[in-house]
C-alpha cells in the first residue's frame, strides 16, 4: 500500500467509469479499463478521444500530449487485466451482489498490496470489505459526475480499513486536482445523504400533485440558486439509481423521509428511468439525450382560465428590507406604489432605502438616472394603512407573526375598496388564516417573494381553497409584468421552496450533531459535489438560526413526520442566542461590524 498508485484499473466503463479513466489518464497514470461490454469499452475510448481533441482545440494540451494520454488508456474485457494494478476502482452497477462478485474475483487476481476501491454511493463499504479476502485494503472512493468537472471525492473508510490505504487514495485525489473529504461508512455518505432525501421529497411533492414538475424545478433553481431542479436531477442521476440509494438510506436510518416515494418504484419498474431511457419525469429527444421534448404533461401557453382584474396601483405594508424591496420592484415596473409603515418617519426611511438601492443600480449602469427618478416618483410613503383606500392590490410584508398579520388583514378588509386583491408575503404561515380575518376570503392570496426581492426572480403564488380564479389570474398577470417567474402551489407549510430546503438543512445539522462530519466538510461536499451556491451551514447562518428553527417547527407541526423534528443542536444554539451572522455567532463566528 506504500507503492505509488501509478497503474490503476477501472472496472465498469459507463459514464462514471469513463470519466474516472479520463481524469486518471490525463494525470499521467497508466489506466486499464475493464468492461464485459465491448460497446461500453469502445464508447469510453471514443469519449477520451473526443475530450482530448477538445483540449487540443482549446490549446490546453498539445497533439503530442494528447497521443500520450490516449496511449495510456487500454481496454479489456477480462478482470485478469488488473493483475498488475496498484489500485482497482470498481464502478459496476449499484448492486451488492455484483460488486461483491467483482471484489472476490479481484482478490484472486491482484497483488496482496493492491488497494481495492468501490465507487458505491449507497452500499456498505464495511460489509463489502468484511466479505472480501483482505478487508484492510477495501475502501470507498466516491467520485461525482461529470468527473472531469466535479471537484469532490468522498474517501470512505470502514473500521477495517488500513490507514495507509486511506492516505494513498487521498493523495491520489489531491494529485488529480480534486478535494477529498474523509467520511465514515454510512449510506449516502455526506453529499448523497443530504441530496437524496431532498430529491425524494420533491418526487413525493410531485406525486401528490401539489405542484407541477416545471414549477417544482423552477422554484428550486430560482429560489435557491441551484444548477438543476430536483426532478431534472433525478432524471440525470437515474430514477432506478435514486431508488437504490434511498432504499439503502432507509434501511440504515428508518426515517420515513428516506423511504422511496412510490412514484420512483412505478417509473423504475416501467423502465422510465430518466435521461438514459429517454423518459423519466420528463421526456427526452432520445435515450441518453439531454434535450427535453414536449409531452402530455408539458404546460401549453394559453390564456388564463379566468380574466384578471386591472391593477394600476399597489399598496405595500411594512418598512423592513422585504417591504422596501417589493415596493421597488412594483415601482420599477411602472405601478404607482403606496408604501405604508407604522409612522411617516418609518415610511420615509423605507423610501430612502429604496433610493440607495436605485442609486447603486445607476452606479453599476443597470438603469439610467431618469429611470431612477421616475421610479422614486411613483412611490408615495404613508404613515397609515388608510392610504390604501384606492389601491388595486395590497401586499403585506410585516412581521412573520400570524396574529399581527390577521390584525392587519382585518384592517385592510375595512380600508381597501371592493375588488382589491389582498396578498400576504408569508413564507410559512397559513394564507387561509389571513383570508378568514376578512369578509372577502376569495380576494386573498399568497405572493411569496424571495430576499432580496429586486434580484430574486421567483414568486410563489399560493391560492387557498377560498381564493377565486379571477384573483389567481390577476396575481399571475401582475407577477409577469414585474418580470418575476410565478410558480403555483397550495396553501400548506413551506409551500415549495422552504418545504424542500429546510428539511435538507435540518439533516445537515443532524450530521454534525451525530459527529459524522464537520461543518467545513459538509459545506464543501454540497458546494463541490452538489453544485450548491452555499453550503448548508453558510446558508443557515445567513438566513438566521431563529428563522430557520421557526420554519422547521411549522413544517414539523403541519406534516407530523418525526424526521422533520428540528435538530436539538439547532434549538440549543437559538436558546443560547447564537442566531448566525446577525449576532456574530451561529454555527461559525463572524467579525462584528
Amino acid at each position: 500500500m506504500d507503492t505509488p498508485l501509478s497503474t490503476i484499473a477501472v472496472v465498469g466503463l459507463g459514464t462514471m467509469g469513463s470519466g474516472i479513466a479520463d481524469v486518471l489518464a490525463r494525470s499521467g497514470r497508466e489506466v486499464i479499463g475493464i468492461d464485459i461490454s465491448d460497446t461500453a469499452a469502445a464508447r469510453a475510448v471514443a469519449a477520451l478521444e473526443a475530450s482530448t481533441a477538445r483540449a487540443v482545440a482549446r490549446e490546453r494540451i498539445t497533439e503530442e500530449e494528447r497521443q500520450d494520454v490516449l496511449a495510456r488508456f487500454r481496454t479489456f474485457s477480462d478482470l485478469q487485466a488488473a493483475a498488475g494494478a496498484d489500485l482497482v476502482i470498481e464502478v459496476v452497477p449499484e448492486s451488492y451482489e455484483t460488486k461483491l462478485e467483482v471484489v472476490r474475483a479481484l482478490d484472486g487476481i491482484v497483488r496482496p498490496d493492491a488497494i481495492l476501491a468501490t465507487g458505491t454511493n449507497a452500499l456498505s463499504v464495511t460489509r463489502l470489505a468484511a466479505d472480501s479476502a483482505h478487508p484492510e485494503r477495501v475502501i470507498g472512493l466516491h467520485f461525482f459526475t461529470p468527473v472531469q468537472a466535479m471537484k469532490l471525492v468522498e474517501v470512505v473508510s470502514s473500521v477495517l480499513t488500513d490507514p495507509r490505504a486511506v492516505e494513498a487514495v487521498t493523495r491520489l485525489a489531491e494529485d488529480l486536482g480534486k478535494e477529498p473529504v474523509a467520511v465514515g461508512d454510512r449510506a449516502g455518505f455526506i453529499a448523497d445523504g443530504l441530496l437524496f432525501g431532498y430529491l425524494n421529497q420533491a418526487a413525493a411533492m410531485y406525486e401528490a400533485k401539489y405542484a407541477s414538475r416545471e414549477d417544482i424545478d423552477a422554484a428550486m433553481k430560482l429560489g435557491c440558486g441551484l444548477p438543476m431542479g430536483p426532478l431534472e436531477l433525478l432524471d440525470l442521476v437515474g430514477i432506478d439509481t435514486a431508488r437504490t440509494v434511498l432504499e439503502a438510506m432507509y434501511a440504515s436510518s428508518h426515517d420515513r423521509l428516506h423511504a422511496p416515494a412510490p412514484i420512483l418504484r412505478q417509473l423504475s419498474e416501467a423502465g422510465l428511468t430518466g435521461r438514459k431511457a429517454g423518459r423519466g419525469f420528463y421526456s427526452y429527444a432520445a435515450p441518453g439525450s439531454s434535450e427535453v421534448v414536449p409531452d402530455a404533461l408539458t404546460p401549453v401557453a394559453s390564456g388564463a382560465a379566468a380574466a384578471g382584474r386591472e391593477v394600476r396601483t399597489v399598496g405595500v405594508a411594512g418598512s423592513g428590507t422585504m417591504a422596501s424591496g417589493i415596493a421597488e420592484v412594483f415601482a420599477k415596473a411602472g405601478y404607482g406604489v403606496v408604501l405604508a409603515a407604522r409612522s411617516p418617519e418609518k415610511a420615509e426611511t423605507a423610501k430612502a432605502r429604496i433610493a440607495k438601492s436605485l442609486a447603486r443600480s445607476v452606479d453599476k449602469g443597470r438603469m439610467s438616472a431618469g429611470d431612477r427618478d421616475g421610479t422614486l416618483a411613483r412611490i408615495t410613503p404613508a404613515g397609515s394603512l388608510d392610504a390604501f383606500a384606492e389601491v388595486d392590490l395590497a401586499v403585506e410584508a410585516v412581521a412573520e407573526d400570524l396574529e399581527v398579520k390577521q390584525e392587519l388583514f382585518g384592517r385592510l378588509d375595512k380600508i381597501c375598496k371592493p375588488g382589491a386583491v389582498l396578498a400576504t408575503t408569508t413564507s410559512s404561515l397559513p394564507v387561509v388564516a389571513c383570508a378568514r380575518a376578512t369578509s372577502r376570503p376569495q380576494d386573498v392570496i399568497g405572493m411569496h417573494f424571495f430576499n432580496p426581492a429586486p434580484a430574486m426572480k421567483l414568486v410563489e403564488i399560493v391560492r387557498t381553497v377560498l381564493t377565486s380564479d379571477e384573483v389567481h389570474a390577476t396575481v399571475r398577470e401582475v407577477t409577469a409584468k414585474i418580470r418575476k417567474h410565478p410558480v403555483d402551489c397550495g396553501d400548506r407549510a413551506g409551500f415549495i421552496v422552504n418545504a424542500l430546503l429546510f428539511p435538507y438543512l435540518n439533516n445537515a445539522v443532524k450530521m454534525v450533531q451525530d459527529h459524522y462530519a464537520t461543518l467545513d466538510d459538509i459545506d464543501a461536499a454540497m458546494k463541490l459535489g452538489g453544485g450548491y451556491p452555499m453550503g448548508p451551514f453558510e446558508l443557515l447562518d445567513v438566513v438566521g438560526l431563529d428563522v430557520s428553527l421557526a420554519i422547521e417547527r411549522v413544517l414539523h407541526r403541519e406534516f407530523r413526520e418525526p424526521g422533520l423534528a428540528p435538530a436539538p443542536l439547532l434549538e440549543h444554539l437559538v436558546a443560547a442566542g447564537c442566531l448566525g451572522r446577525k449576532t456574530g455567532r451561529g454555527f461559525r463566528e463572524y467579525a462584528r461590524r
